[in-house]
């Protein structure tokens, strides 16, 4: 059996005449001789729609309700979909995630797949289904309960099956038509790239590219499932979008392949703290329990006993933040003077396996920020990725100046993203 798996975002399914678009796609991979698992989110708009009703039922709503309403959005797309491709008198059937079942944990809201059993729908595929409809974004906890993977989940119920599944590749159906050098509205010159690693784009992911979800390119590095990023708009290629593949995969590595940025960044300062073994725990663990996303961190040199240490957040978990440290302190966990939070900076990267065995990137990198009068306040570095955060006012600058420096947008250099 020859299996692919096609994702289908919001986008792609927001309309009745968007899902008989969508269900063509199927239908011709059908006649290719594939069968076919397709991943279907709610249709654009409707999920924001179903939070909102909870959000009105009151502050503190039970997260295994939540997750049942919210997950219906998908329900609905599946049907319709099975529906449509029935009417093209293709053998199709609807999952919703207990069906399967998607076994997940016991995090509503944020649920994790620990395992997808094959046997019913591929002994459904061997008595005639040529395509099986699931519902995204949700799955079914031990207690069996529905739960839901969190924003951008069905990217990672999409991989999931096509790794459970042995599938030939899994293409991601989206409203761009591939994975760009960097964001196309900030600089017109950006490219498409044919091809880029599953490592640059995790970190292009996690540093806020919004083309694939984070878990996603996470599982399919894991499990070697060749992702394919295409437009659900374009009229059909078989070359069409960008492969997300081994590095093995890619003749020849540019040293920079893409430039990501997040606009709504904040660096926090906590002035004074006490300079002892343990003390970036102390600081740390309680920010992890009150759920801040702590990404770039700076220790300063101790003097006299003490510390400055610097971290940044997203803009949204500053309050989230300041609380956590204060009630840390409260309860004697550790000591400081001052905390400060500067909530109008932007994060900028530039990412590329190429770094690996090419010197001088940081050097460029900090000389085209120098010649445009951009001020670095805080700076990070991986094997394959250096992030700088700058004031906001900057970003956009920052960004065409490093798309420029890099010359991403040449011929040979076009292997990049979209953030």
């Amino acid at each position: 059996m020859s299996l692919l798996v096609m994702k289908f975002g919001g986008t792609s399914v927001a309309t009745p005449d968007r899902i008989r678009r969508a269900a063509k796609r199927v239908g011709r991979e059908v006649a290719n001789g594939h069968d076919v698992i397709v991943i279907v989110s709610a249709m654009a708009g409707k999920t924001n729609e179903l939070v909102g009703w909870v959000n009105d039922t009151g502050p503190f709503f039970d997260a295994r309700e939540y997750d049942a309403v919210v997950s219906s959005g998908e329900n609905v797309t599946a049907g319709l979909m099975a529906l449509t491709l029935q009417e093209m008198e293709i053998p199709a059937r609807s999952w919703q995630g207990w069906q399967v079942p998607v076994q997940t944990n016991s995090s509503h809201g944020a649920a994790r797949i620990t395992g997808i059993p094959t046997e019913t729908m591929a002994a459904r595929f061997a008595d005639g289904m040529k395509v099986a409809v699931v519902a995204g974004f949700q799955g079914v906890s031990p207690e069996g309960r529905i739960t839901t993977l969190g924003r951008g989940g069905s990217d990672t119920t999409a991989v999931a099956f096509a790794a459970a599944f042995g599938a030939v590749r899994c293409d991601i159906y989206t409203d761009v038509d591939g994975v760009y050098t960097t964001d196309p509205r900030i600089v017109r010159r950006a490219r498409k790239l044919d091809r880029i690693a599953f490592e640059e784009m995790l970190e292009l992911a996690s540093l806020g590219a919004k083309v694939l979800q984070t878990r996603s390119v996470e599982l399919a590095m894991r499990y070697k499932v060749k992702l394919r990023v295409l437009s659900s708009f374009d009229e059909y290629d078989e070359n069409a979008g960008t492969l997300v593949c081994g590095e093995e995969e890619i003749m020849e590595s540019n040293v920079v392949a893409g430039v990501a940025y997040a606009r709504d960044e904040a660096k926090m300062t906590l002035l004074g703290v006490e300079d002892r073994p343990g003390i970036a725990a102390a600081i740390f663990g309680p920010l992890a329990e009150a759920g801040v996303n702590v990404d770039m961190i700076v220790q300063n040199i101790s003097e006299q006993g003490h510390t400055d240490m610097t971290f940044s957040c997203p803009v949204d978990q500053v309050g989230r933040a300041q609380k956590a440290i204060e009630d840390a302190q409260a309860a004697g966990g550790f000591a400081y003077s001052e905390l400060l939070a500067d909530t109008d900076t932007a994060k900028v990267s530039v990412v590329g396996i190429g770094m690996r065995s090419h010197a001088g990137v940081a050097a460029q990198m900090f000389r085209a920020l120098r010649d445009e009068g951009i001020n670095i306040k805080v700076i990070t570095t991986s094997e394959i990725k250096i992030s700088v955060l700058i004031d906001r006012k900057y970003m956009e600058l920052a960004v065409q100046a490093l798309h420029d420096t890099f010359d991403l947008d040449k011929p040979g250099a076009e292997r990049s993203v979209r953030a």
